[in-house]
């Protein structure tokens, strides 16, 4: 059953005090954390560290708190993160080229206001055996479906029993793989875990997973597909998906219960628009159980409201 929140756009947000563009056209705030990620706060509200090197973010991210990024750092490659930290980019070109950051066993992780370009054969943010993770108004792409399609690896990658996730208002493009949760198909010890919401995400010009799901449960929401030519929401292996409110354009097989597994997956669509090219595969009916209050804005409103109010520089830290 769906719920329903007042809108309510708080100043202080999960560790830092961060400022929104006012911004009216819709329904959904634009500040705040909803969906099975909820209760993660990151590195606390204290004023933390501002960092404008590769090596000074390095030894912030393995202690913690909360962590400015000040500008774009090149090459840093991929950054282990520690438990509650908050990663914050300042203003709206700040972030990683050639640079992205593992969440491996840790819990209570934010990442927001950041644009990464991940390195060769890495992931931009690659979560492993990890819970509470908040990614918000990210801007995650690579140089485009050009060269080989491994020659980059995911965008936002969750598995081995990782749970409790909300992917918000982030910009997904230019890019093969998209978004993959679930390590394998024999890692069953993930059934019951990879909980994860997407909402007001844009995913424009990727080429497939956006996301594939094994085993887990996914409810994504109010939010823009466009030019992906060879998959969009892949739910395989039993996993459980629900799809509302969201606009597919040019998006083959935009969801789909009947690729890549030797399982099926199951599926529920609710108030979409397809149009173009677009298509679907549901053969399995099946839907999470959703225990969060959430607002959804229009499928026909989505893709204008994701292009403004999604991808940096809407909030500020």
């Amino acid at each position: 059953m769906q719920f329903f929140t007042q809108l309510v756009a708080s100043s202080l947000v999960a560790g830092s005090l961060a400022s929104a563009i006012p911004l009216t056209e819709r329904a959904a705030a634009v500040d705040q954390l909803v969906g099975f990620g909820e209760g993660t706060t990151g590195g606390g509200s204290g004023a933390g560290v501002t960092v404008s090197s590769c090596s000074a973010l390095s030894t912030a991210a393995a202690a913690g708190g909360v962590i400015k990024i000040n500008g774009k750092l090149n090459g840093c490659g991929t950054i282990k993160v520690a438990s509650n930290t908050s990663l914050l980019g300042v203003g709206k070109g700040s972030g990683l080229i050639n640079g992205g950051f593992r969440l491996a066993k840790v819990s209570n992780v934010i990442i927001r206001n950041l644009e990464l370009t991940p390195p060769k054969k890495a992931d931009a943010i690659d979560v492993e055996a990890s819970t509470n993770i908040w990614v918000d108004h990210c801007d995650l792409h690579s140089v485009g479906m050009v060269g080989g399609k491994d020659d980059y690896d995911g965008l936002f990658d969750a598995k081995r029993e990782s749970d409790k996730i909300t992917v918000s208002w982030t910009k997904f493009h230019d890019h093969w793989k998209g978004s993959l949760i679930g390590h394998s198909d024999s890692f069953t010890a993930d059934k019951g875990k990879l909980r994860i919401t997407y909402h007001h995400n844009s995913f424009i010009n990727v080429n497939s997973r956006l996301p594939s799901l094994r085993f887990g449960s996914g409810h994504i929401y109010s939010s823009c597909f466009q030019d992906c030519p060879t998959s969009g929401i892949n739910s395989r292996m039993g996993a459980k998906v629900l799809v509302e409110q969201s606009s597919f354009s040019n998006v083959k097989r935009a969801i789909a219960t009947n690729l890549d597994s030797d399982q099926q997956g199951y599926a529920v669509e609710k108030n979409n628009i397809f149009t173009g090219s677009t298509t679907t595969e549901i053969t399995q009916s099946g839907q999470p159980d959703i225990p969060y209050q959430y607002t959804t804005d229009p499928a026909a409103s989505v893709c204008g409201i994701v292009a403004s109010q999604a991808g940096t520089g809407v909030i500020t830290f």
